[in-house]
Formats: structure tokens, C-alpha cells, sequence
């Protein structure tokens, strides 16, 4: 089998909640999908998406990962498109890093070769635990009382976990306010339910110490991607009284094992196009699964291609170690393929299905802005 054609699509997903407020006066209101197609000699097409978080988020941005494919795409030609390990060293023989520019191809090689074995993604990858994983809201930083009535939606469309935005400079309120958006999240907090309480590497150790001694005694959180550097974070480590789970540092495989050998954190929120796609993610899964760090899988955001990603992954985690998936879908408004995993009884099950499962809406995406052949 091999590569004989790369169609790559620029797709704009709206937010769905209008602006998406982050640390740092950060703001988005639409997000720049790179979804590309690739089709073998034997007919079989593999889809697969990377949709970074704007330019502000990590060092990668939208019309990067378009240019990253563009610089890769032509060298993936002729190859065999199920050797997903060597797929991956041909990307890195013809792009430096850029983990989120090899993502959209990553995925798109694993859908074909589930769909050439007639075997869903998730049993590749090591086997689906057979749970239903909880999925997590994204709550953007707001008015606390604005905070806890979007919890409650969420909660009432039966997430089990909430990614709790914060990160105000003193000007806009500081740690006072941040701890009061933290008091309201978690003010109707039930039975079962996870809260990470995320800076998106907006604060400093000090303003997280002062936000820490503000909140009441007894509120059940672990605190994500509190610092930018991994300086600062080791220095909150030391001092901080509640789990810490690193996000935006952990992109590259010595990241995870820097977390493990330092003993930087208790976890990781392993996003896919961070890390490179499923390959490079499966090895962060199993570096966290042997020193007993705990993984949400996600994504920095992405539609319905980028979800089932998300799901097949999570899938292959042990319950004991998988704290959520993201739902990425309830992100934003278009549906880019019909994924068959609703959220029952507070959690999603992969469809059995080959490869990722997924029908892609060819009407939603448009036409290709180019072609590898």
C-alpha cells in the first residue's frame, strides 16, 4: 500500500460560545482547521485534522500548520502509510519540530490502517478498556457567577469534568478574582465530578501562591499549566498544595520523561496535535502509564475529525490513570464528519467501526487548497 495523493483543507471552526476568553487578555473567537485527506493505491482514504489554538497559545499557530504540511506532504508520496513509525521519521527528516503540522497526516495514516484491517484505531493503539470516559468542558475565564451558570449547562449535558479558565493580571483583579471564579466553579460541585483549575501558563508563582491562601479549605482541583517555564513550575512544585498537571511544557517525548525524572508534576493533559499525533501520543500514554502520572486526553480544540482522535486515544488509557477526553464537538459550530459517540450516562463509547469511524461532511469542508499527487 501507498501514499499516492494529500488533499489539505483550510476549514474556520466558530467558537461556539462567541469569544473564548484566556489568561493573559487572550481571545479567539474562531479557530483555523488544517484537515487533510490522504488516499492510497488501494483506494482507501484516511482523514485526519490539527487545529492549533490561535497564535498565542503554544509556539504554533493556524497558517503554521498549513505551511508545515506543505513542507512535509510532498516527501510522504509513495510511502506505506500503515508504517506509522516510520511516517513519522520521514516528517521529522523533512521538518524540524512543528508537532502540530504532523498531526493532521499522523491521524490520517492510523484512520488508514484501521480501515485496511477493518479494525477500529483505538484496538491499534492497544485495545479499547471498554469504559465510558468523561468528557470535560472548557469554562473560559468570565464573571465567577457567569463561571458556575456555564458549569451547570455543562453539567446538565452530562460532563463529569470542568477545565476551570483562569489567570487575571492584578489589573483586572489578580489572584482575588481567580480564586473567587475558582469558589463559584466549584460551588455546586457533585459526586464523581473532576476540576482542573487551568492558567494556560499565565501566572507566576507568586500570584498562584497569593490566589492559593484566598480559596476556602476542602475544594477538590488539580491546578494545570500554572507557570510558562518549567523554572517556574518546579519552583511551584516545592511549595504547592495541590496536584499539579503540566499541559502546554509536554509536547516532545523528553518533556514527559523531564516530568517523570524531576518529579515535576502528577499528570499531564496529553493533547494530540501538541504532541504530534497518535504515535508520538500513544508513547506519552505509556511513559505516564509507567510512573503512575495521571492523562486527560484532548486536544487544543478541533471538530468532529479532531474528536474522534481524541476518543480512540483516551479509549486505550486505563481507567485508573484517564481522568477525561475533551469533547471538542461542543466547542464549535460545524460539523465536519459524523462521529456515532454521544455522551450517555456521563461518558462516550468508540463506535466499532474501522479506523476512526467517521463520515466526513465534504459539503462542510469546502474544496482543497492543495494537492500532492
Amino acid at each position: 500500500m501507498k501514499i499516492t495523493k494529500i488533499e489539505l483543507y483550510d476549514v474556520a471552526l466558530p467558537y461556539s460560545g462567541g469569544t473564548y476568553l484566556l489568561s493573559g487578555g487572550r481571545e479567539y473567537q474562531s479557530f483555523d482547521a488544517a484537515i487533510v485527506c490522504v488516499t492510497t493505491d488501494t483506494g482507501i482514504q484516511g482523514w485526519g485534522e490539527s487545529t492549533p489554538f490561535g497564535s498565542t497559545y503554544i509556539a504554533a499557530h493556524a497558517r503554521g500548520a498549513h505551511a508545515g504540511i506543505h513542507e512535509i506532504a510532498p516527501h510522504l508520496l509513495g510511502r506505506d502509510p500503515r508504517q506509522v513509525d516510520r511516517i513519522n521519521d520521514v516528517m521529522d527528516d523533512a521538518l524540524v519540530g512543528h508537532n502540530h503540522a504532523k498531526t493532521a497526516l499522523d491521524v490520517a495514516c492510523w484512520d488508514i490502517f484501521g480501515k485496511s484491517v477493518d479494525m477500529p484505531v483505538c484496538e491499534l493503539l492497544g485495545g479499547a478498556t471498554g469504559f465510558r470516559m468523561p468528557t470535560i468542558s472548557s469554562i473560559y475565564a468570565g464573571d465567577p457567577e457567569d463561571m458556575r451558570t456555564r458549569v451547570a449547562a455543562h453539567r446538565a449535558k452530562g460532563y463529569m469534568g470542568h477545565s476551570v479558565k483562569i489567570g487575571a493580571l492584578d489589573s483586572e483583579g489578580g489572584p482575588a478574582l481567580d480564586a473567587e471564579r475558582i469558589t463559584a466553579a466549584l460551588a455546586d460541585r457533585k459526586t464523581g465530578e473532576y476540576f482542573i483549575v487551568d492558567a494556560n501558563g499565565g501566572l507566576i508563582p507568586e500570584t498562584v501562591l497569593r490566589m492559593l491562601r484566598l480559596l476556602p479549605d476542602g475544594l477538590d482541583f488539580v491546578l494545570e499549566a500554572p507557570c510558562a517555564s518549567w523554572r517556574e513550575t518546579l519552583s511551584l512544585r516545592q511549595r504547592c498544595p495541590v496536584p499539579i498537571i503540566i499541559d502546554e511544557l509536554a509536547q516532545q517525548d523528553q518533556d514527559i520523561t523531564q516530568i517523570v525524572s524531576q518529579d515535576i508534576a502528577d499528570g499531564i493533559g496529553l493533547k494530540i496535535s501538541k504532541a504530534g499525533g497518535l504515535t508520538r501520543g500513544r508513547r506519552h500514554r505509556d511513559i505516564c502509564r509507567s510512573a503512575g502520572l495521571t492523562v486527560s486526553v484532548q486536544d487544543t480544540v478541533g471538530s468532529d475529525i479532531a474528536f474522534a482522535g481524541i476518543a480512540h486515544l483516551g479509549a486505550t488509557v486505563p481507567e485508573r490513570y484517564l481522568r477525561c477526553i475533551l469533547d471538542c464537538r461542543d466547542m464549535v459550530t460545524l460539523e465536519t464528519a459524523h462521529f456515532n459517540a454521544p455522551v450517555v450516562d456521563g461518558g462516550v463509547l468508540v463506535p466499532n467501526a474501522p479506523g476512526l469511524g467517521i463520515e466526513v461532511n465534504r459539503d462542510a469542508i469546502g474544496t482543497p487548497t492543495q494537492i500532492w499527487s
